[in-house]
């Protein structure tokens, strides 16, 4: 007689729980293509998204979301083999939780992606992480009810992404005899490479990356089919190396496509210092102050008529470029002279910072006490490590300001508060009388100029409360100037207007040539009257051009160039956003995609026709030579 007790081959369910594999995956794939079409409706405001759109996004992102699928189901497919000996209950149980571990993960990644694009402008990425350390600064720009909306959105879109899995688990549960152990486990192993080849992405050179979902000329498409969650993690080994170094050339090749751009490439010349083409101060050791605007792009100056009139009545820069797109890069860029990067916020490495030059150590070498401003948290982004590191010896902040002043702004204290601590500052008088008062060089954050741009003036002929932040900027620094031109302080003052960076707004983004213009402007009653410098710069070259005006060295400064100098030739303006670079130079706009390595946009001329492929690809080359000398100068650093 027939045993009718023969306990189950080890092998029972294996067809079941290749069944259950596949729809975990197909779930998987499905879930994020609806992330892209959520993103798309949820940050597609004024880009204009069509059906037709949509589907491309959907078709070109599948092929790194299949890729990004597959590193979530390794620990699915182990669980699939230990079943061939261990429980089901316990392996269900092991299932439920990771699946409800990945589902509140993925949930976390597509809110916060579409939460962050809007202000950031590119997909979510480690970057992110950096301002963890301080939370409150973090959600500044937000309002408590918008983050209770997405916490609302990220518990419900978790359970229903859960949900999704557990009918998927279903299978994982049903009863299918089969052959034997050999070769159900032969099966499990013939995966192996499946998984691997799909998750490197096919047996080519190049592997699964950012960039090859890269179809549109239009950004906002080519972002949009990207998956945030593989986004996230590519972008992680960057963040953990925080050193990325570049390596495009050969070191001289490096040194023969960028001679002459910076002092640190230029290997020709003579040692005797250049002369300089114009002189800007008639008081060659004024008190200094340098003004760093936030956000203050040139695209903002239609509603800033008392910074346009500043810009006729003093030494104006008027084709000068931000270098980066952050308050913490730029920052360092402004008063360092040193390059930003794509992936790396240098404020935030101490090892490095305190081996940078800067105005104010530079000036504090001269005998100038040095003094920074800031309405807002200095310990956001290591501010703090990096100015105290680089010689500035007094810092004012939020909180030396009274509790119901350090609440006037979500970022802390509002500009026109801080525009009047700038003016005591500036015209306090030595607490001895008769000790001649010392040079003073003093540096100034703005903050209102940022989400959420709660400013307390509202001005009825501006329908837009971006436009209206800079309005009230402008009211502040009118304010300023009138005031502190009544003072005798205003004769030996030298007062430098700065933008840290630019921001999107309206039509103008990453790949218009316009997004990165700010305006330069060196005022007070030290400068020798008005001037309008034509030249291509950077604000990484405020440095080297005050120092020379002054007339302190300014060798330290490797790649800050003196834009008055006899020796500058080679004009050119380089920016660096996530991932990605871009340039201006006299024969046109260059805009590189390191995702998708390749030239995402360039013209011949500033705002003007595609330019030939030669020129484009001396412009790429030239780009990524910079940025390969820059990087290993930090590296070294």
């Amino acid at each position: 007689m027939k045993n009718q007790h023969t306990p189950p081959t080890p092998l029972r369910y294996t067809s079941y729980r290749l069944l259950f594999l596949l729809t975990a995956y197909a779930a998987t794939v499905a879930i994020f293509v609806a992330a892209k079409v959520v993103f798309m409706q949820v940050c597609g405001q004024g880009q204009q998204v069509s059906i037709a759109d949509m589907a491309d996004v959907a078709l070109h992102g599948l092929s790194l979301d299949m890729s990004t699928a597959l590193y979530f189901l390794i620990l699915p497919l182990l669980t699939c083999v230990a079943s061939l000996w261990c429980s089901s209950g316990v392996l269900r149980k092991v299932l439920n939780t990771y699946f409800a571990i990945i589902a509140a993960a993925f949930a976390l990644a597509f809110v916060a992606d579409s939460t962050l694009y809007p202000f950031w402008g590119f997909k979510l990425d480690a970057s992110c992480l950096q301002y963890l350390e301080t939370p409150s600064e973090a959600t500044a720009s937000v309002s408590i009810a918008f983050l209770c909306v997405r916490a609302v959105v990220l518990i419900a879109a978790a359970i229903v992404i859960y949900i999704v899995y557990t009918r998927c688990m279903l299978l994982f549960d049903c009863r299918r005899k089969v052959s034997s152990l050999p070769l159900s486990l032969a099966t499990y192993v013939l995966l192996v490479p499946v998984f691997i080849v799909g998750i490197r992405g096919g047996l080519d050179e190049s592997t699964t990356n950012i960039g090859q979902v890269y179809f549109s000329q239009r950004q906002f498409l080519n972002h949009s089919a990207v998956n945030p969650v593989f986004s996230f993690l590519a972008s992680m080994e960057k963040t953990a190396s925080a050193n990325v170094v570049y390596n495009f050339f050969t070191t001289e090749e490096c040194y023969r496509l960028a001679d002459g751009i910076y002092p640190a490439t230029t290997r020709h010349g003579s040692d005797a210092t250049p002369a300089l083409t114009d002189t800007l101060l008639r008081i060659q050791r004024p008190n200094v102050v340098i003004i760093l605007l936030e956000s203050c792009g040139s695209q903002f100056l239609t509603v800033m008529p008392r910074l346009r009139q500043l810009m006729a009545e003093s030494v104006s820069f008027t084709n000068c470029y931000a270098n980066s797109y952050r308050t913490d890069r730029g920052t360092l860029c402004a008063l360092s002279g040193y390059p930003s990067f794509p992936t790396m916020s240098v404020m935030k490495m101490p090892a490095k910072t305190r081996t940078l030059p800067s105005i104010a150590s530079s000036l504090k070498a001269e005998g100038y006490n040095t003094h920074y401003l800031y309405g807002g948290d200095i310990n956001f982004t290591n501010m703090r490590s990096y100015l105290v590191g680089t010689g500035f010896e007094k810092l004012t902040w939020k909180a030396d300001y009274s509790s119901s002043e350090q609440n006037t702004a979500e970022w802390g204290v509002r500009d026109d508060i801080t525009f009047r601590t700038l003016y005591n500052l500036i015209t306090s008088k030595p607490q001895k009388p008769k000790t001649p008062k010392p040079q003073n060089l003093i540096c100034y954050s703005t903050l209102s100029t940022h989400e959420p741009w709660d400013v307390p003036v509202h001005i009825d002929s501006i329908n837009d409360e971006v436009l209206n932040a800079f309005a009230y900027l402008d009211l502040c620094i009118g304010k300023f100037i009138n005031s502190l031109r009544r003072t005798p302080q205003w004769d030996n003052l030298l007062l430098v207007l700065l933008p840290d960076h630019s921001i999107n707004h309206g039509q103008l983004d990453e790949l218009h040539p316009d997004r990165n213009r700010i305006p330069m402007i060196w005022t007070g009653g030290a400068i020798i009257g008005p001037r309008q410098l034509t030249a291509l710069c950077n604000q990484t070259d405020l440095a080297a051009t005050l120092l020379a005006q002054m007339g302190i060295d300014h060798s330290a400064f490797t790649f800050s160039r003196n834009v008055t100098s006899t020796d500058y030739r080679r004009q050119m303006a380089f920016h660096t956003f996530n991932n990605g670079f871009s340039m201006v130079d006299s024969t046109g706009f260059t805009v590189y995609d390191l995702d998708a390595n390749r030239i995402i946009k360039h013209s011949s001329a500033i705002g003007g026709s595609p330019a030939d492929s030669t020129h484009a690809l001396s412009m790429e080359r030239l780009g990524k030579a910079i940025l390969q000398l820059t990087s290993t100068d930090l590296k070294e650093r």
